[in-house]
């Protein structure tokens, strides 16, 4: 049997704050979100000023980076390469670039999704964040 890594309060903290701080450094307003292996809610800000779309879409994003265990920018990829089959793939709703897995030792412990700018700024402050909590 294998020990299994998982996220804390104490680290979901340490991800929204990260997130936050680059999300207000480039005068961007997110909504982040924090999710498990599974895709289950750890934690979500949604900055002032952020639409309800972006709150949606942050947690979906995060979602789907910890189910597919792959940064969603390569399941946007995928549809945009032809494969649209593929959105028809059941929990996965946040199939756009901005979510995140967080990887320790080798597992998918969680991910980050970001949503509210451009896709590439989203995923450049999950990143940002899972960079901070992994040092």
């Amino acid at each position: 049997m294998q020990a299994k890594s998982f996220l804390t309060l104490a680290d979901v903290d340490i991800l929204l704050a990260a997130a936050r701080d680059e999300a207000r450094r480039n005068h961007w307003i997110v909504s982040i979100a924090v999710v498990d292996d599974g895709g289950h809610p750890l934690g979500q800000v949604r900055l002032d000023g952020a639409t309800a779309f972006s709150a949606y879409m942050s947690m979906e994003k995060a979602r789907s980076a910890a189910i597919g265990r792959r940064e969603t920018k390569g399941l946007e990829d995928m549809i945009n390469g032809g494969r649209t089959a593929f959105l028809s793939a059941p929990l996965l709703h946040g199939m756009l670039e901005g979510g995140v897995p967080i990887t320790h030792d080798g597992h998918v412990i969680g991910a980050v999704g970001v949503s509210g700018v451009q896709s590439s700024m989203d995923a450049q402050i999950a990143r940002t964040a899972i960079a901070k909590l992994l040092g």
